[in-house]
């Protein structure tokens, strides 16, 4: 077993060459009240030495058919189990918030953008500082009255996942109920259900108020949002460039966070496609193991930094070159037994997209629906998160001292700064009393003993 440490730093780019590059996850800490840094522009470099404008290589082709291709989700597996196995429950519990209710093409945009600008921090903070200027203030009075609404929802969305990340890590510990009796395969996924319910309930009245504002758009803002192009973020004014909405000055941290993502959103929502909201990125599902907290944490405030699209693959890699082959076979066998699951979850995307685009068209929906294929979104994605506590805990307890020395060394191989925040996170925030309180809740999802 390696000693659990709160290390969340970045790895650099490994010598190993990736099977497969997958994008990185969007990170979406508060964006700084003012300009944007130094170098959040296109041109100019990022903190991980990214090439700026001139030096870019081309962008890559990001798809559904690449995110859930065997390559892609083994390297994202692969990173998952090497963070979930040097790190620890405080960097497990990172999430960044723009991965709740996904259902309105953001991580496309993300992911598509022709001058790879999607993968720094200050790109939400571009384009959701681009949509406000155009909105009117009653238009922008209806994102916050949204936000204020949906708070509560949104925090108990990050207590319920606790449980589950406390109760995975017991698992490969072999503490607190896990000492005496195995991980419920049943309780798992049932939890999970509830937490996708959840979720689903977001989605709907997220997708609600954002239809609105759009529905309610004149030809002129229309006009403008048609110059912002969808794709290409050379289109957009920098972040500086643009008034500040005067109603940021005012909110509180949270629902500022909740004001930026709702327009982030709304831009892509109004200038994607039923594709762009379906699609997620390969890191999207089993949330639990700690790979944010090992790859999107570093870049928490810090404009300028630039999450390398290359580490996923290269780290994955280095991780399975590290294993034993029973070990390695472990977790080379996730892919094909997740293979359903995954093809489903796939398939209940499309469906709970399209309904709540129903509401974008001004068209009739149904939200017991949105529920009802939500919770079925969650049971397949807790059989993906019991299929990796299970692999990650076998292979965890079979490492020799030798192997957990490697990949601690592994993780820790790139400097880190000591004042990054350590976790335990709620989000991309402190953890509270309640939710550490929250957290403890991890019987039920053991077999009694």
């Amino acid at each position: 077993m390696i000693p659990r440490r709160t290390l969340l730093t970045a790895l650099p780019l490994l010598a190993t060459p990736a099977l497969a590059q997958t994008p990185p996850p969007p990170n979406e800490p508060r964006p700084p009240r003012g300009r944007e840094g130094r170098e959040g522009r296109e041109g100019r470099e990022g903190r991980e030495g990214r090439p700026g404008k001139e030096g870019r290589p081309p962008a890559q082709r990001y798809s559904l058919e690449q995110a859930t291709s065997d390559r892609a989700q083994l390297h994202t597996i692969a990173f998952s189990g090497l963070a979930f196995l040097s790190g620890d429950f405080a960097a497990d519990t990172f999430l960044p918030p723009g991965k709740v209710s996904d259902y309105f093409g953001f991580q496309y945009l993300r992911d598509i953008d022709a001058v790879q600008g999607g993968h720094s921090p200050a790109f939400l903070t571009r384009i959701a500082f681009a949509t406000l200027a155009i909105l009117t203030p009653a238009q922008r009075a209806l994102l916050i009255e949204a936000g204020r609404a949906q708070q509560a929802d949104v925090r108990r969305f990050a207590l319920l996942r606790l449980p589950l990340i406390k109760a995975f890590r017991q698992n490969l510990e072999r503490s607190g109920p896990a000492a005496r009796a195995p991980l419920n395969r049943t309780a798992v996924l049932a939890h999970s259900a509830a937490l996708y319910e959840l979720d689903g309930r977001i989605a709907w009245a997220r997708a609600q108020a954002m239809a609105r504002v759009i529905r309610s758009l004149s030809a002129e803002q229309r006009e403008q949002f048609a110059r912002l192009k969808f794709g290409d973020s050379r289109s957009w004014p920098a972040a500086g460039d643009v008034t500040e909405p005067p109603e940021r000055r005012s909110l509180p941290h949270d629902l500022d966070v909740a004001l930026m993502t709702h327009a982030s959103e709304l831009f892509a929502w109004q200038g994607g496609s039923l594709e762009a909201d379906t699609y997620f990125c390969p890191e999207r599902h089993a949330m639990y193991f700690g790979g944010f907290g090992l790859k999107t944490a570093p870049a928490l405030g810090k404009q300028d930094y630039a999450i390398s699209t290359a580490l996923t693959g290269d780290a994955g890699a280095e991780f399975l070159a590290l294993l034993q082959p029973a070990q390695r076979a472990r977790i080379e066998a996730l892919p094909e037994q997740q293979r359903a699951a995954l093809q489903d979850i796939v398939g209940l995307r499309r469906r709970i997209a399209s309904e709540l685009r129903r509401l974008l068209a001004g068209e009739a929906a149904d939200p017991a629906e949105v529920l009802r294929l939500s919770r079925r979104y969650g049971e397949r994605d807790g059989e993906l998160a019991f299929l990796y506590a299970q692999a990650f805990a076998a292979v965890g307890q079979s490492l020799s001292p030798e192997q957990g020395r490697a990949l601690q060394a592994l993780r820790d191989r790139a400097p880190h700064d000591p004042r990054d925040p350590k976790g335990p996170f709620l989000y991309a925030a402190p953890l509270d009393a309640a939710g550490a309180a929250e957290a403890e809740k991890t019987t039920a999802l053991f077999d009694r003993p």
